[in-house]
C-alpha cells in the first residue's frame, strides 16, 4: 500500500506555526496622565489598535497630596485597579515608570520624604517581581532587551522623580538650575544608563521618561529645567546614535508632540483623560503642533517592513499626527 509522506512536512509546518516563539512585528500602545476618578472611555480605541503592549509614562493615578501623605495614593491605585480593562492587564505586556502625581507629592523630587514607601505601592501595583532590580534598589528605573524578528530592541526606562535636585525659582516658570551638582538621574542611575546604553548591542534603544527630554519652550517641567543634565543625555545619545537609532518616549505635559533632532526621535503622549488647556504651543524641535485633548502614542516596530511608526491618536482612535523612522 502506498504512503502518505506528504503529510510529515505539512504536520510539521502546522506544529512550528503554533509553537514558534519568534515575534514578528511588535505594537506598543503609549499613554499617561491617567486619573482614577475621570471616565477611561479611551481604552476602546486603543484596544481596536490590536497593540501587543502597552508602556504607561507616569501619573499613572493621581493619588498625590500637599503633604505627600500617602493615604490618598493607596486609595487611587485601589480604584484604578478596577477601573484599567482586563483585556489589558491580563493579556499584554505592561511596562510603566512613574511621574510626580504617582510618586507622592506635585513636581517632586529626592527631597520627598516617603518615596520609599512610593515606591513600594508602584512595585505591588505593577506586580514587579521581587527577583525584579527594581525591587532590591532605590528607584524604579530598569531595562528590557526584545527580539522582534531580526531586530534586538531595548527599552530603558528612567526614573527622573526618585534621585531629582530640587526645582529653582517659582513654578511656570522655573528657573534653569545651572548648579553642577543638581541632578535629574542620581550618581548611581547615571551610570547605570551609560553603561546601559554603551554596552548595549541592541539595534533600537527606547528610553523612557516621563518628563520632556527635547521640549524647551514651555514653563513647565523638562530636562531643560537642568540644563546640564540635558546636555549631558543629549551627548550620550548623540554618540550610540551613530550605531543604532535610538527613540525616547514621554508624557506628564497633558497634551501630545512630536519631536526632533539631529539624533533621535521623542513622541510625547499625554494625556488618556485629563487634558490640559487649549493654549497654542510652539518649539523648534516640534513636529507639526501638539494635542491638547484626550490622546493615546502607538511605537509600531515593523522589521519586515523596515520601519519603526510612532502616531499620536484622538480618543477616538482618529490619527493626528506620526512619524516613520526607516530602519536599517
Amino acid at each position: 500500500m502506498m504512503k502518505n509522506y506528504i503529510c510529515i512536512p505539512v504536520i510539521s509546518l502546522f506544529l512550528n506555526l503554533i509553537f514558534s516563539t519568534e515575534v514578528f512585528a511588535y505594537k506598543y500602545g503609549l499613554g499617561s496622565c491617567l486619573d482614577q476618578s475621570i471616565r477611561q472611555d479611551i481604552w476602546s480605541s486603543i484596544q481596536k489598535e490590536n497593540i501587543d503592549g502597552f508602556i504607561f509614562l507616569g501619573d499613572n493615578v493621581y493619588g498625590d497630596t500637599p503633604s505627600g501623605n500617602l493615604s490618598k495614593m493607596k486609595t487611587a491605585y485601589k480604584i484604578q485597579q478596577s477601573k484599567l480593562p482586563k483585556w489589558l492587564m491580563n493579556e499584554k505586556e505592561i511596562l510603566a515608570i512613574w511621574d510626580d502625581h504617582d510618586f507622592g507629592i506635585n513636581d517632586g523630587g529626592g527631597d520627598y520624604p516617603y518615596k520609599k514607601e512610593a515606591q513600594k505601592l508602584f512595585l505591588d501595583f505593577w506586580k514587579i517581581s521581587d527577583l525584579d532590580p527594581r525591587s532590591n534598589r532605590e528607584g524604579i528605573y530598569f531595562k528590557q532587551t526584545k527580539q522582534i524578528e531580526d531586530i534586538e530592541v531595548e527599552i530603558i526606562g528612567l526614573d527622573t522623580r526618585y534621585f531629582r535636585s530640587q526645582l529653582k525659582g517659582k513654578k511656570n516658570p522655573y528657573q534653569q538650575n545651572m548648579d553642577s551638582e543638581a541632578t535629574i538621574l542620581g550618581a548611581d542611575q547615571w551610570i547605570w544608563l551609560e553603561r546601559s546604553i554603551y554596552n548595549s548591542t541592541a539595534d533600537v534603544i527606547v528610553i523612557l521618561s516621563s518628563i520632556q527630554i527635547l521640549a524647551t519652550n514651555h514653563p513647565y517641567e523638562k530636562w531643560d529645567n537642568f540644563p546640564l543634565e540635558r546636555e549631558r543625555l543629549l551627548k550620550l545619545i548623540a554618540n550610540a546614535s551613530q550605531n543604532k537609532i535610538i527613540l525616547a518616549v514621554s508624557g506628564d505635559r497633558h497634551r501630545s508632540g512630536i519631536y526632533e533632532s539631529d539624533h533621535f526621535v521623542e513622541i510625547t503622549a499625554s494625556s488618556l483623560n485629563k487634558p490640559a488647556s487649549k493654549n497654542i504651543e510652539t518649539d523648534p524641535l516640534l513636529l507639526g503642533e501638539t494635542y491638547p485633548i484626550k490622546n493615546f502614542g502607538t511605537l509600531d516596530i515593523q522589521p519586515s517592513n523596515k520601519r519603526i511608526t510612532l502616531s499620536i491618536h484622538d480618543q477616538n482612535g482618529f490619527k493626528l499626527n506620526s512619524k516613520i523612522i526607516n530602519l536599517y
